[in-house]
């Protein structure tokens, strides 16, 4: 909008109405009025949606609207507004402050208009409620609203569903949710949220301390998403009302999301249709609710679910504990698909028989074969079989008996017997070698999950909710120990709040910045002038629990009956004396090899003393040497 377009609008808007002032506005820039607005004036609400407008009808609208006090909300959904009315909608936006629910969804705002519609946030004062339903923001987008967001706390609805926000979005988003003090009802159903952006996106729920209305339906969250969503709900305690509707979960994500249930005390509603859930993920839900006292879950949407009557039982005895519980289930009908038993290896049996009466095999054969021929006839082994006690039905021994016959002479020889027990020992090792494998596999891929999300949380952190935990001191701290530097470490500030020196009440420490650091009193009556000299701490402990290193203690000095002379003009020298015991001398201005520059010396001294020493031993031995080959000449 042009100032001249704005001078205009003021004059016309002196002297009428706002009727009139559309009308001219249409005409102004060539568009055909919408008759729905003119006989909808002075409503609180006005939906204006689908009437196709355009940015040239925005820009109408927007004229007009700038001086209007009646209307509260604002729903302008599907009318092909781009980029550019959205641009004008802002405009006025600068000027209506009566305007509180705005809806921009299907209007095909695009990127441009996601960075005009954020630039809008960072100033408005009015807006609680805003709609940008399917406007094709892109991934990038979303930082538009993380920053956007990030202080503003007037804003408590947002919905920004059915776009295309997926890794780098859910980073952005989770960053948003982290710093956002403000927001209590987010939808972002229908975008693509999955893996990475899914970990990211909850590591910033974990530290939202406001959100109520989570809708992240049809996203593709998987069983990656819902570990970490189960880690977020341990620590969230505000969330409300959860929707994971088609979000390709299946019964061992729903067992993830469980666990973090277990902790979460505040959740009524979770949403789980139309997920790959059978009654086993139903089972471990109501299962979850009766186990666990503080659950505050009072609604279960498991509707395309199948249940058993063992489900409706367990059901049953959970609402006697927990009355106002509701679940939602799709019939009863359902079953518990298992699978069946596998057979065990015949020859595993036999194996399994041998070692626990510590038999070896040759001693079983041997028992058959009476004549020692180390060959039995098929007969006999069968016979042999049947009547000892080993676990083996008719069809198990049948088929370990084609296995040990294979051409079919009715004989069985011990070596046939004994090359079986190495292959079922070798399928035995080599299956469960895959097996270990498959659960070493899955353990890694959840902890490299659950490291993700811990480091998205510490990126999601905000800054200024830290602060320096009494481990270490701040950057630039002087801090001497037998143990080396202390490192810095930061505390959210959600487990430190305040943190106070416990020597004195003139040095505290509220959120770590060199703002909120409290200094002794500096001047000539201060503590720490010549006057006042420093008292030191009055233990080790104590200065270890001090944040920043402010007073440093001198080492004690020793006192010797004689000294040198150097050492006695140098005490004498006030200035070097002053240094050495000055409480703020820095440790690192302090020259060590000055203080010890009589120590290398001595150590040259020393060395010297020893080689000479070595020479007269080695000239000593070689005369001795000497004395005996002539005494045997």
């Amino acid at each position: 909008m042009s100032d001249s377009d704005s001078t205009e609008v003021v004059k016309i808007s002196k002297a009428l109405t706002t009727a009139e002032v559309y009308l001219e506005a249409c005409q102004l820039v060539g568009v055909v009025p919408v008759s729905y607005f003119l006989r909808n004036l002075g409503s609180s609400s006005l939906c204006i949606s689908h009437h196709g407008l355009g940015p040239r009808g925005g820009k109408a609208l927007a004229i007009a609207l700038v001086t209007d006090t009646h209307i509260t909300s604002l729903e302008l959904a599907d009318n092909y507004l781009l980029a550019e009315g959205a641009t004008y909608l802002v405009e006025m936006l600068k000027a209506n402050f009566t305007i509180q629910s705005l809806d921009l969804s299907n209007n095909h705002l695009d990127s441009a208009g996601a960075e005009c519609i954020a630039k809008m946030l960072l100033e408005n004062i009015s807006i609680k409620s805003i709609k940008l339903s399917g406007n094709g923001f892109l991934e990038d987008d979303a930082k538009f609203f993380a920053d956007a967001l990030a202080n503003n706390y007037r804003v408590k609805e947002l919905d920004l569903s059915h776009n295309h926000f997926s890794g780098r979005g859910g980073e952005h988003l989770g960053q948003m949710l982290a710093n956002n003090e403000g927001l209590e009802l987010l939808d972002l159903s229908w975008n693509h949220l999955r893996m990475k952006g899914a970990v990211a996106f909850c590591a910033g729920l974990k530290v939202n301390v406001t959100l109520k209305h989570l809708d992240l339906s049809s996203n593709g969250f998987g069983n990656e998403g819902a570990l970490a969503l189960g880690e977020a709900l341990k620590y969230n305690n505000t969330l409300v009302h959860l929707d994971l509707s088609n979000n390709r979960l299946s019964n061992e994500g729903v067992g993830l999301l469980c666990k973090g249930l277990e902790a979460n005390d505040t959740l009524h509603t979770l949403m789980l249709a139309y997920n790959s859930l059978t009654v086993e993920g139903a089972l471990a839900l109501v299962t979850l609710v009766k186990n666990t006292p503080k659950t505050a879950l009072e609604e279960i949407n498991i509707s395309n679910v199948l249940v058993n009557q063992n489900f409706v039982h367990l059901l049953e005895l959970t609402c006697q504990d927990h009355p106002g519980l509701e679940v939602h289930y799709g019939g009863v009908g359902g079953f518990i698909a298992k699978k069946p038993p596998k057979r065990p290896d015949p020859m595993k049996v036999i194996q399994d028989y041998l070692d626990q009466r510590k038999l070896r095999l040759w001693d079983f054969f041997r028992n058959i074969d009476k004549d020692g021929t180390m060959r039995v006839p098929v007969s006999d082994f069968r016979k042999a079989v049947q009547q000892s006690s080993i676990p083996l039905d008719r069809a198990q021994l049948e088929e370990l008996i084609q296995r040990l016959d294979r051409d079919r002479t009715g004989m069985v020889d011990y070596r046939g017997l004994a090359d079986t027990r190495k292959q079922m020992m070798r399928a035995h090792r080599r299956q469960l070698r895959k097996v270990e494998s498959r659960q070493k596999k899955e353990k890694q891929k959840s902890e490299r999950i659950l490291k993700t999300f811990q480091s998205a949380v510490e990126a999601a952190t905000p800054r200024s909710s830290l602060v320096m935990s009494p481990g270490g001191g701040g950057p630039g701290a002087n801090q001497d120990s037998s143990s080396g530097l202390q490192h810095f470490s930061a505390t959210p500030l959600s487990s430190w709040h305040h943190i106070v020196m416990s020597t004195s009440s003139r040095y505290s420490v509220t959120e770590g910045s060199a703002e909120h650091v409290h200094l002794p009193m500096l001047g000539p009556g201060a503590p720490g002038s010549p006057q006042h000299p420093p008292r030191p701490f009055s233990s080790p402990t104590l200065r270890s629990l001090s944040q920043l290193s402010l007073i440093e203690e001198p080492p004690p000095r020793r006192y010797r009956s004689a000294k040198p002379a150097s050492a006695r003009d140098t005490a004498s020298d006030p200035e070097v004396d002053g240094r050495k015991l000055s409480p703020t001398a820095s440790h690192l201005t302090r020259s060590r090899p000055a203080l010890n520059a009589k120590q290398p010396a001595a150590a040259d001294a020393a060395k010297a003393k020893t080689t000479k020493e070595k020479k007269k031993k080695k000239k000593s031995r070689k005369l001795h040497t000497s004395e005996n080959a002539a005494q045997n000449i």
